[in-house]
């Protein structure tokens, strides 16, 4: 479809994410000359029939916190679903990279609350919320709830027959599950349940099959309560009491709204709940994030490789159980980025201060490693950038290291790693006596490596403390934040740092589903 003119006006510019019902792009509108996103699915059966369904619902719904629909129109058997084009990320992304606060997650709660208020006042129950068609948008705090394929009007005739079942299994409500009527109480089941993976860093119902996990339908959830106690009570009571598995006995919208709103100054916004699925792997995969876990595998092997051609550089010096680091790495930057990072930092400090009896060089790899790391405790995979830097001044393309670093979401992100990775080149260029982008500011003493002292007096202190080194540095962390704000217009398209999201779009019954998801960040 890139490249093509649909319906006489939309010209399909980018591919944004597909899934069970169907592909979305972004497009430009060349009447009205704007973005927009362009839903496509095949506009035969059932699915054509669902097409118009999600049409005429979103038609009833006027609300900020609901994704706009511009236009329906069908062509060569094909049918287009064209509506506004969001800068965001989706609530499953920033819940995995851990970017979210305790009362980020409320702010975004009590916006869903007004959202499918607005909805069920207008007799449309989604009937498939869950993080994935959760939108954040990047400017404010507001939420998007997207994606109404599989919405049911309260005064229409179901598309679907009795005892059918829609939706994503691991966030439908008990009834929804057996193919029972859903109604409004099924959206506050599906909400609070979301909710409660945000706080708490898991889905009870998100299990290893599609079979187990329609097992745990219906079975007592552990209390939000009791899994985070730190939380206001009434809060969690109220998600407690929202995750009934009899409709009646749930609490309506407005009063999870309240109990959530009335919750919000209470909330700690530096505190970040659990990652769902951050300390396990068989969980990422089974929530449908390949992406991430491909660029977590990325990261793993980057720094393992790094680790290893330090022990390389250095010598065989020390016993031959501390090349047991090399795996030790990989494994834990695959289940755990941060975690990684640290013990390879560590691990390589250690290893170096007395193994091979470097102390010296163990502080200049403690300081400059650790720099990031301290810095921004919500990092990732993208700890690793800095020290990519000296590798691309090798190649003489040190002037391009501030647009990796642009790529990260949030702009302290990108002053950060530019910085610290300016630091990095210019500790390379002392220690190789080899320019790679100003020159060699230090000559280190001799022996360095092998005395703190040395190494503190004779190369840290000179070379952060060097004029140039700190102009240098405060260009590269300007132009990383210049450069993302350039970016984001094409981060979506990159599918590398939040930008453009068009919406997630349904997966099949059974699965948690990724689609219509943009890629990770570089955080």
């Amino acid at each position: 479809m890139v490249g093509e003119l649909v319906l006489g006006r939309f010209q399909v510019e980018q591919r944004l994410g597909s899934g069970g019902f169907g592909t979305v792009y972004r497009a430009w509108d060349a009447r009205l000359e704007r973005d927009v996103a362009v839903k496509v699915i095949d506009g035969d059966g059932e699915l054509g029939r669902r097409v118009l369904r999600e049409a005429q619902a979103a038609a009833r719904l006027n609300h900020r916190g609901i994704a706009t629909l511009y236009e329906l129109g069908q062509e060569d058997g094909k049918a287009f679903l064209v509506s506004e084009l969001v800068d965001g990320e989706t609530l499953r992304r920033l819940s995995l990279a851990g970017q979210l606060s305790d009362r980020d997650v409320g702010e975004i709660g009590a916006d869903l609350c007004e959202a499918l208020d607005h909805a069920h006042s207008r007799g449309v129950v989604h009937r498939d919320i869950k993080p994935q068609n959760v939108l954040v948008c990047e400017r404010g705090p507001q939420a998007k709830l997207l994606d109404f394929g599989i919405a049911r009007m309260l005064d229409a005739a179901p598309l679907t027959a009795t005892g059918g079942v829609v939706g994503t299994l691991a966030y439908m409500s008990p009834e929804q599950a057996e193919g029972r009527p859903a109604g409004p109480e099924a959206d506050v089941f599906a909400l609070a349940l979301t909710l409660y993976e945000c706080w708490s860093g898991e889905n009870p119902h998100l299990r290893s099959t599609p079979a187990a996990t329609a097992r745990a339908i219906g079975s007592p959830l552990p209390s939000l309560a009791r899994r985070r106690h730190d939380l206001p009570q009434p809060l969690v009571e109220a998600v407690d009491a929202a995750l009934d598995p009899i409709p009646e006995r749930r609490p309506s919208l407005e009063q999870l709204g309240v109990a959530i709103e009335s919750s919000i100054e209470q909330l700690e916004a530096g505190r970040r709940p659990p990652a769902p699925g951050e300390s396990s792997l068989r969980a990422r995969l089974a929530a449908g994030a390949w992406e991430g876990v491909a660029l977590d595998t990325a990261a793993a092997a980057v720094l393992a490789g790094l680790v290893a051609a330090a022990f390389a550089a250095v010598g065989p010096r020390g016993p031959g159980w501390t090349l047991l680091l090399v795996p030790l790495v990989a494994a834990l930057g695959l289940l755990r980025p941060r975690l990684g990072y640290l013990a390879a930092t560590l691990g390589l400090g250690a290893w170096l201060g007395v193994a091979a009896g470097r102390p010296g060089a163990a502080l200049v790899l403690l300081a400059i490693a650790l720099a990031p790391f301290l810095l921004l405790p919500r990092a990732q995979r993208g700890l690793i950038v800095p020290a990519a830097a000296p590798a691309l001044g090798a190649l003489g393309l040190a002037l391009t290291f501030p647009l990796l670093a642009a790529l990260a979401g949030r702009w302290r992100d990108r002053a950060v790693l530019a910085a610290t990775g300016a630091v990095w080149l210019a500790v390379s260029e002392a220690v190789l006596r080899r320019e790679l982008l100003l020159g060699p500011r230090v000559d280190p003493p001799r022996g360095w490596q092998d005395s703190a002292v040395h190494s503190l007096t004779g190369l840290l202190v000179p070379v952060l403390t060097d004029p140039r080194v700190l102009a240098t540095t405060a260009l590269a962390a300007a132009s990383a934040v210049l450069a993302g704000i350039l970016l984001a217009p094409f981060r979506g398209r990159l599918g590398l740092a939040p930008g453009v999201s068009a919406g997630s779009l349904r997966a099949a019954p059974g699965t948690s589903g990724s689609g219509g998801e943009r890629q990770p960040t570089l955080s």
